[in-house]
């Protein structure tokens, strides 16, 4: 693997928009190198057959089926509002149109 310069840390913390001191650029050299070194032998496992998965344990949605279920009419719903129009609760304007 090649070795991470002190200029292709600087180069990244400037992509990411990220000020570095010189210290925090000397340090983050030495960790970022152990990352890249971390995620190359990582590529190396066998995955041949392995199929991707998401998460590590089998994960069951526990949702309930949709139903259609009696409800309240519009009516019945604004039946309580301070004020509707168009079959819609009316509210007070907070932002401007500009």
């Amino acid at each position: 693997m090649a070795d991470l310069s002190r200029d292709d840390v600087a180069h990244l913390a400037s992509l990411a928009r990220i000020d570095l001191s010189d210290a925090e650029l000397d340090t983050m050299v030495g960790e970022l190198d152990v990352i890249l070194s971390s995620v190359a032998q990582v590529q190396q496992a066998p995955v041949d057959g392995v199929e991707p998965m998401s998460h590590p344990m089998p994960i069951v949605n526990v949702t309930r089926p949709d139903e259609v279920r009696p409800s309240l009419t519009p009516d019945e719903a604004l039946a309580a509002a301070p004020e509707s129009e168009l079959q819609r609760f009316s509210v007070p304007r907070i932002l401007s149109e500009d």
